[in-house]
């Protein structure tokens, strides 16, 4: 049994990467001084109080990981959740993925606006993925840029219809509505009709180049050793899934260390450069739904207007006080994961637990830890765990 309270997890030790930031003193994006030790404290607290099993927190400053730590417990044993603990990445796997994407397009191997019937040898219907979509033309107006910024049209997963079948529930490129079939049908694109292996080229690019060892898109035996099993609403415990394939939508096994690393890569803008970083972050179209989820949801709300929600090429967008504020979350059952960057400051957080409760703490952890900006919490349903109605019984969205 795990012991009450989270006196009884291990807090892992402090991880530096040569930021300006010393272990003395860390600082929000509006001045407030702060040191890792009152990090700490926060962080304890807040996952006492919503009942958060595990998490980790990377603060990164001025392009480096200025302060890692990792809390509480990674499986119903109570052994301890540390910065290298292997944790389900779930949608930080699309955001990955998007560098990628900017990389190729960089290199001119893709171009983002040119319709993917260009690419694939013959049309997406004769595939049988997507034989769906027979009868149905506006595939044809699709692109990569569209299939990652959420406005192909699709649902989240085909598997929400009531009949399981892929269909358009909008014209391309209209309107937001988060759908990981977009990202799927953009890594399909890439191997079937660029014969790019994937896989490979994350590898070699992304995972190799940021000494990312503990990452992977799918399971490998030598995570077993320290791996984190998910923390349910109902307080039941679900171990860790070992996917056996390659989704773009969701699929990657990473670390709080590893994760991180990348993330104070992306925001240094080394992966893209500057025009490729400027380009992922562009927004092609504003959000005006009221909520992320449900994904199709056509009730609007001009509450985000004055930040300019948007979504840019695999990241969510928006202005903050201090400048253009890129995010992705990463959320299943059991797992809860957030990545908020402002590039001008090059300052970033990122949560990853492995507790469904702590999205309830998402909110006040930015606003210690980063300071007030803006942050779209309602939209991405980021209820603080104090004002929170009952838990439903419903199941999360991937996300």
């Amino acid at each position: 049994m795990i012991a009450r309270g989270l006196a009884a997890g291990a807090l892992a030790a402090l991880a530096l990467a040569g930021g300006p930031a010393s272990a003395q003193s860390l600082r929000t994006l509006d001045g407030k001084a702060f040191t890792p030790a009152g990090a700490d404290r926060k962080v304890r607290a807040l996952m006492q109080a919503a009942d958060v099993k595990g998490m980790a927190v990377a603060l990164i400053r001025d392009g480096h990981v200025a302060y890692l730590r990792a809390f509480g417990v990674r499986d119903a044993r109570g052994r301890p959740l540390t910065p290298d603990t292997v944790m389900y990445g779930a949608s930080l796997t699309k955001a990955t993925f998007a560098v990628l994407v900017m990389q190729l397009a960089g290199e001119g191997k893709v171009n983002l606006d040119r319709p993917i019937a260009t690419y694939l040898p013959k049309p997406l219907p004769d595939y049988p993925k997507y034989a769906d979509l027979k009868g149905d033309e506006r595939w044809r107006r699709l692109t990569l840029r569209i299939l990652l910024d959420h406005t192909s049209g699709f649902a989240n997963c085909r598997g929400l219809e009531p009949d399981g079948k892929l269909r358009f529930h909008r014209d391309p490129g209209r309107r937001y509505g988060y759908s990981g079939e977009g990202i799927n049908l953009a890594q399909f694109v890439l191997e079937e009709g660029l014969k790019i292996d994937v896989a490979a080229e994350m590898q070699h690019r992304i995972f190799d180049r940021y000494e990312m060892a503990h990452t992977a898109l799918t399971w490998r035996d030598d995570f077993a050793d320290d791996v984190a099993d998910g923390f349910l609403a109902d307080g039941s415990v679900q171990p860790h899934n070992r996917r056996q394939s390659f989704r773009a939508a969701g699929s990657m096994d990473t670390t709080p260390r590893d994760w991180s690393r990348f993330l104070a890569a992306v925001v240094r803008e080394e992966p893209t450069g500057p025009a490729g970083m400027r380009e992922m972050l562009k927004p092609r179209v504003f959000i005006d739904s009221a909520t992320q989820f449900p994904s199709l949801t056509e009730e609007t709300t001009d509450e985000n207007d004055a930040i300019r929600l948007g979504y840019g090429v695999g990241w969510g967008v928006y202005q903050s006080p201090f400048g253009r504020a890129f995010f992705k979350e990463g959320h299943d059952d059991g797992t809860q994961n957030y990545a908020l960057c402002v590039a001008p400051r090059r300052s970033c957080i990122l949560m990853m637990s492995n507790s469904d409760h702590a999205e309830g703490i998402i909110k006040p952890l930015v606003e210690a830890l980063m300071g007030e900006t803006a942050l779209p919490w309602k939209w991405e349903g980021y209820v603080p765990y104090d004002q929170a109605p009952a838990a439903s019984a419903g199941t999360p969205a991937p996300r």
